[in-house]
């Protein structure tokens, strides 16, 4: 998994655990603050007395709010791909009769799913669109950065989508026996942002997600893929 001191929204980068721990308390305490207060009201001020640090801690790293809330962000896809990562891990293993290696680790968190070749793609469909609805609904600040869809205000180098869905084709290209072309990654990406416009439905709706509307978001990904990968 690429650690979040390498996104790029970060002024500096720590280089000793006691700066990465204190970093770690930044972000957590800016993902509590945006469920708490919105990203309109939130501050750098704020989030130095939530995480217990010197303002000048928050400035080390980050020139404004929103650079604090892109790393956020960032550090969010680096964990949905760990959480995908290893519930392909596990239900490979179940399938075989095993268990998956608790130990294997993905290079960056992009390595094909070396153990999950005997898993479906419906199945990996499924574990991306289920982890994705689990962080909706218990990460903090989740709902309201997510992969940084959600966060207002000005021009992005990297559209958080476009993002999404090259990290979701490098993490099962191996287990799709297919290598990652010009259609399959028009297909993924057209595939996520239908997936990220009705799951945002589905939570407008219901605050925890209407069953139906993401019911049907998962038949409507099935038959929309399953036209390049069946």
């Amino acid at each position: 998994m690429m650690p979040v001191h390498q996104a790029t929204s970060l002024r500096r980068a720590p280089v000793q655990r006691r700066s990465a721990e204190r970093l770690t308390r930044i972000l957590d305490a800016c993902a509590d603050l945006l469920d708490e207060v919105g990203y309109d009201a939130l501050s750098t001020r704020a989030v130095a007395q939530r995480a217990g640090v010197p303002i000048g801690s928050v400035y080390r790293f980050f020139g404004n709010k929103r650079a604090m809330a892109d790393a956020l962000a960032q550090r969010n896809l680096e964990r949905y791909t760990e959480r995908v990562l290893e519930r392909l891990k596990r239900t490979a293993g179940e399938a075989a009769g095993e268990d998956a290696d608790p130990s294997a680790e993905a290079d960056g968190g992009v390595q094909d799913v070396q153990g999950a070749q005997g898993v479906h793609w419906h199945v990996a469909v499924d574990a991306v669109l289920d982890e994705y609805l689990a962080m909706k609904r218990t990460a903090p600040g989740f709902s309201l950065v997510d992969f940084g869809n959600q966060i207002p205000l000005g021009t992005r180098h990297t559209e958080p989508n476009h993002r999404v869905a090259r990290r979701l084709i490098q993490l099962l290209s191996g287990h799709l026996h297919r290598e990652p072309d010009e259609d399959l990654r028009r297909v993924f990406l057209i595939a996520v942002e239908t997936a990220d416009t009705l799951v945002q439905l589905a939570f407008r709706v219901d605050p925890e997600g209407d069953e139906k509307i993401i019911a049907e978001t998962r038949e409507l990904l099935r038959a929309y893929l399953g036209r390049v990968l069946d």
